[in-house]
């Protein structure tokens, strides 16, 4: 690994990122993420737009 220079390589890469002391490296991946409940209207939100001739 050189400090001064930018790896040219994807193997330059991949030897730099080996080099990377344990205690700097993730300690587990993060948790996946949660899917959210589909949209749906319900009657209070439609009564909101029920009088309205135009609703955009």
């Amino acid at each position: 690994m050189n400090a001064v220079t930018e790896p040219e390589t994807l193997s330059e890469l991949i030897a730099d990122c080996a080099l990377i002391p344990a205690t700097l490296q993730a300690e587990s991946r993060p948790p996946a993420p949660v899917t959210a409940r589909p949209w749906a209207v319900d009657e209070a939100c439609h009564a909101q737009v029920a009088e309205l001739d135009a609703y955009v």
